[in-house]
């Protein structure tokens, strides 16, 4: 299975070389793609230096300012399918998403067409240098969305995925509108409206080993407000059922 990893940047000089390297040694038939915001930090130009190292593995979209998670995924999954990936991958880019758990990513999405990396199952778990007050408000923001939107899963605001092309693309991704974390609750709650079967994959979720975390409390007031607007948005949305068949072994 040819999968692409999506990495939106801003600001990740610091991280990017190491992920792209750890990314590259899985026993994954894998590339990367990263989209870079205009990072003043050189983040782009350390995107190109990795482009001229690995031929063919790792590309790099360049725009031209901070334009937004929900773009740079949506023109990232575009570049993609044109690239022939059959599987596309979302993760952040600092670190937070051990590289390692994409391996059984790959072997869950066997069965399923989107397979979630997940804090919140058995054998998942989240930074013990997060204070009480961080893993609570992380926990709430889960059960609220997961409480108003109705879904099953137990961690709907992870941005470490792996789906299945076809899942992917016939998403309605035009209509997805939501930008920061709430743009991953949308994702989800679109995938369940159609119908789509997850896998849960128990992850650890890392504090960042550099750079300035990317959450505001703007981010965070969207999210409580349009969590209602996002099951009303979407009242049309028809179940539909994809037929997944298991793949080859790799």
């Amino acid at each position: 299975m040819r999968i692409t990893v999506i990495l939106p940047t801003y600001n990740e000089a610091q991280n990017l070389p190491a992920l792209v390297g750890a990314l590259l040694k899985l026993p994954l038939d894998l590339k990367v793609r990263v989209v870079d915001d205009n990072s003043p930090d050189g983040t782009g130009e350390i995107a190109d230096g990795l482009v001229a190292a690995n031929p063919g593995r790792v590309q790099v979209m360049h725009r031209p300012g901070k334009l937004g998670l929900r773009s740079a995924y949506l023109e990232g999954f575009r570049a993609a399918f044109a690239d022939g990936a059959e599987a596309v991958a979302q993760m952040d880019a600092d670190f937070s998403h051990d590289p390692e758990r994409l391996v059984a990513m790959s072997e869950a999405l066997n069965t399923c067409d989107v397979a979630l990396g997940s804090r919140y199952v058995p054998g998942g778990s989240v930074d013990e240098r997060w204070p009480i007050w961080r893993k609570g408000l992380s926990a709430w923001g889960n059960f609220y969305a997961r409480s108003i939107l109705g879904l099953p899963l137990r961690d709907v605001t992870t941005g470490f995925r792996l789906w299945r092309r076809e899942a992917l693309e016939r998403m309605p991704l035009d209509r997805i509108q939501s930008t920061g974390y709430l743009f991953l609750v949308e994702m989800a709650y679109v995938a369940q409206r159609m119908n789509y079967r997850f896998a849960q994959v128990p992850i650890h979720f890392s504090d960042r080993r550099w750079g300035t975390s990317k959450m505001s409390l703007g981010i965070q007031v969207e999210a409580a407000l349009r969590t209602w607007q996002i099951r009303w948005n979407y009242r049309d949305v028809v179940p539909i059922a994809l037929q997944t068949e298991p793949q080859p072994e790799r």
